[in-house]
């Protein structure tokens, strides 16, 4: 054959390869188990099957998505996880990280693609760069976001001096706590910390820092804080208490503020690593993503219903002020 010829056949070969690929992923049908607290009706999920469409796997042609693991309670994790992976789930995604402990005790083998706050400190993967084993996906940054938001609540509410954090004890570590009770502490602010691990819990624990003289709230970020947060918003509007949010969809949905990354983009991220690994990629050489943009989102109309001015500085740095 001529060298021209050569060529011309290698890249006629280099068009086909991935039309071929295209094929063969048409033809199998792949299995995605979701362990997750929310409802498949979540629209960040809707986000998520949008993301795989884009890449090729389409729910219902050959795409199927285990729904027993949506709408989980933390005993159930370890038992739904089990289920998906007996009934050959290629790829398994987790909210958080209580669902992806339970995943990783129950199988070393399935990939594990899983969003959670700080997938490093929380000691789910080795490293963002090489997360090693069978677990990868998205850290959220809420090591750093989370001292963010207080700053930024303290902002939004000059002359307050005392706060209160809500967290999730099954997230947040004893060293993220004191940390940030030292940075509000070199703010000249006092903060109240209560955990809660059910939805009386957080209605207790937002009464009793209302009562306590608190002046703010900052719902610190996890899988848990975010499920609930139309009973936190609920509250806190009953209290007159203003809150920041992780997500900027709870500020649209009439939180008083938000700030970090939208939870939908999130999901849509996601797709990119799960098509891979069901492409045969191994997760342990897919690193750790992280968001790519945060976005500050103040409401006025909740800033009024609260009796709040937000100073004007605040307002020009907003990615989104809603009217």
């Amino acid at each position: 054959m001529r060298r021209r010829e050569f060529i011309a056949a290698l890249g006629s070969a280099a068009v086909g390869w991935p039309l071929l690929a295209r094929t063969q992923e048409a033809r199998r049908l792949y299995r995605l188990g979701v362990l997750h607290q929310l409802p498949r009706t979540a629209p960040q999920f809707a986000q998520l099957v949008d993301g795989l469409r884009r890449e090729g796997f389409l729910e219902g042609r050959n795409l199927v998505i285990d729904s027993r693991g949506f709408d989980s309670r933390s005993e159930q994790y370890h038992e739904r996880a089990s289920e998906m992976v007996n009934s050959g789930a290629d790829v398994l995604i987790c909210g958080g990280d209580a669902t992806i402990r339970a995943a990783q005790q129950v199988t070393q083998t399935v990939p594990i693609v899983g969003i959670a706050d700080d997938m490093v400190a929380s000691g789910l993967v080795a490293s963002l760069a090489r997360p090693g084993g069978n677990t990868t996906g998205v850290s959220i940054l809420t090591t750093e976001l989370d001292g963010k938001r207080l700053e930024l609540l303290i902002e939004l509410i000059p002359g307050a001096r005392k706060i209160v954090a809500l967290f999730d004890p099954d997230t947040k570590s004893q060293t993220q706590i004191r940390e940030i009770v030292d940075l509000s502490r070199m703010r000249g602010i006092e903060l109240l910390t209560y955990s809660a691990t059910s939805t009386q819990e957080l209605v207790s624990a937002i009464d009793a820092a209302r009562a306590s003289g608190a002046e703010g709230l900052t719902p610190m970020a996890s899988v848990f804080i975010n499920a609930y947060r139309h009973v936190i918003m609920d509250r806190a509007a009953a209290l007159n208490l203003p809150a920041i949010y992780q997500f900027p969809e709870s500020a649209e949905e009439g939180g008083f503020a938000a700030y970090g990354p939208r939870i939908e983009h999130v999901y849509r991220q996601i797709a990119t690593p799960v098509a891979k690994l069901l492409r045969g990629e191994r997760p342990q050489d897919l690193p750790v993503l992280q968001p790519t943009t945060v976005e500050l989102v103040i409401n006025l109309k909740t800033a009024k219903a609260l009796g709040l001015t937000i100073p004007e500085t605040l307002l020009i740095r907003a990615d989104k002020v809603i009217n």
